[in-house]
């Protein structure tokens, strides 16, 4: 049995097998085990009169375990079963001189640096579970809802968001790769036979399956080669986008609201112990900090944001609020909102939902001068259908929009954001046959899993962060 099936059942005198990792071993006696399927340790009751010495040395923090015995009422406080030990094999041996994970607080900068260790400790097991459970959630919340999955290119010879920052697929000799007559590269050598990328986006080619299929996802890996250092940025990270045929930008920030609800539910209902540990987690770090500096506590924040209406409040709107706001007027933001058209920074965002709103918020008809060139252009010819949802503590979470769907328009928007149309010719022709009002948005996956875990730090939600100078593990 594994350890999440004990807890739950309590087979008490039953005789069982438990495999798993010490966390501890004290007086010779009691060993915490764990095996990664719930937070909870096994206590295993050894007789060390009848133990051979030299097993016992064995028994140390990291050491690979399996252990035979009886499940009995436990007689000690902590847990309220544990195994009377009748038989123990060490399966792989921990040198308590080298193994670095010792039983005591560490450092999340220097988890990182072993992240081929940190699943085996508790903040980081209760992490990845909960990871898991949000990405179940989320096909369980597509599947219920009549959409299809589909598997979009890694490798693209588009750019979805036209910004450039795009890691080269090649396998030309960079030393001396075949050049035209011009003196560039000859990307027609190249194995495609021509210049190609790693993925930012799988929306382009969702689009085409939405105008098929009606409802559509997406749930792949993304590549940006943004050199950008931050908490909130990592260069292979993992996106979730929907596309909707027939929906507009009502329906569009409707479906990511219900989304965004059901998967936070679906983990408050099937991950408390694991929320449990990494809210108290989070209480003990911010124990030093001044109230007014403290975040909402984690299972706080997660039932406000999953049983509370989202406020939906335009672009506009949002500048005169934070315009004539006090941090803007006493010059306390970095980037100060002086007129229309500006682009939304971090601490504008946190500052409508967490102080102004008081919730999770959508902004939507933003200027087009800031958005993609696939946005659908309004009426007044300066905004678009944009928008996007900002959650406390991370800003936004979701970007989308309601597709332009007008040829003509499209067309005109790719030459003036000065992308090649011949690279996007099937893209433009899905708006010549049967073209219609469709939408979609980007959920990044690890945004919600750092918003749901309390963890603080974009590397600490993904098994092994890829970022700027640095590609380990």
């Amino acid at each position: 049995m594994n350890i999440k099936e004990l807890v739950a059942n309590e087979p008490i005198g039953s005789r069982v097998i438990i495999q798993g990792w010490v966390r501890t071993f004290r007086s010779n006696r009691f060993v915490a085990i764990n095996d990664g399927s719930c937070a909870q340790n096994l206590q295993a009751v050894v007789n060390f009169e009848e133990t051979d010495e030299s097993l016992l040395k064995r028994i140390t923090t990291g050491a690979c375990v399996k252990v035979e015995g009886e499940i009995i009422e436990s007689q000690g406080g902590g847990q309220r079963i544990e195994m009377v030990v009748q038989n123990i094999e060490i399966l792989g041996d921990a040198n308590p001189e080298e193994f670095p994970l010792q039983p005591k607080k560490h450092s999340l900068e220097f988890l990182r640096e072993i992240a081929h260790l940190r699943p085996r400790t508790q903040t980081f097991g209760a992490v990845f579970r909960i990871r898991h459970a949000l990405q179940f959630a989320t096909h369980k919340y597509f599947n219920d809802n009549g959409f299809f999955q589909v598997h979009t290119p890694i490798v693209t010879g588009s750019d979805a968001e036209g910004a450039g920052e795009m890691f080269r697929v090649s396998t030309l000799d960079p030393a001396s790769p075949p050049k035209t007559e011009s003196g560039e590269v000859d990307w027609k050598e190249d194995f495609f036979g021509k210049e190609t990328n790693l993925t930012v986006s799988g929306q382009l080619e969702g689009e085409l399956f939405a105008l098929g299929l009606s409802k559509i996802y997406t749930f792949g890996p993304t590549f940006r080669a943004e050199n950008s250092n931050t908490t909130r940025h990592l260069a292979e990270f993992w996106m979730i986008e929907p596309e909707v045929a027939f929906n507009d930008l009502q329906d569009n920030m409707q479906l990511a609201e219900d989304n965004l609800k059901y998967v936070i539910q679906y983990t408050l209902e099937h991950c408390r112990e694991d929320l449990q540990l990494l809210a108290d987690r989070q209480a003990n770090e911010e124990k030093q900090l001044p109230q007014d500096k403290r975040t909402i506590p984690l299972l706080e924040k997660l039932e406000f944001v999953a049983n509370n209406d989202f406020v939906r409040c335009s672009y506009t709107e949002a500048i005169e609020i934070l315009r004539n706001s006090k941090p803007n007027k006493k010059k306390k933001f970095k980037y100060l909102i002086e007129e229309w058209g500006a682009d939304l920074q971090s601490e504008h965002e946190r500052f409508l939902v967490e102080k102004h709103f008081g919730k999770p918020v959508i902004l939507y008809d933003y200027p087009a001068s800031i958005k993609a060139f696939y946005m659908r252009l309004n009426e007044d010819g300066k905004t678009v259908r944009a928008m996007d949802i900002l959650f406390p503590g991370i800003g936004e979470i979701v970007g989308g929009s309601q597709r332009e769907e007008r040829y003509d328009v499209l067309k005109s928007k790719i030459e003036e954001f000065g992308i090649e149309e011949e690279s996007l010719w099937w893209y433009l022709e899905t708006r010549k046959f049967g073209t219609c009002v469709h939408s979609g948005y980007g959920l990044g996956f690890e945004r919600l899993v750092s918003f749901v875990t309390g963890m603080n730090n974009i590397r600490d939600v993904i098994p092994f962060p890829r970022t700027p100078k640095s590609a380990d593990f």
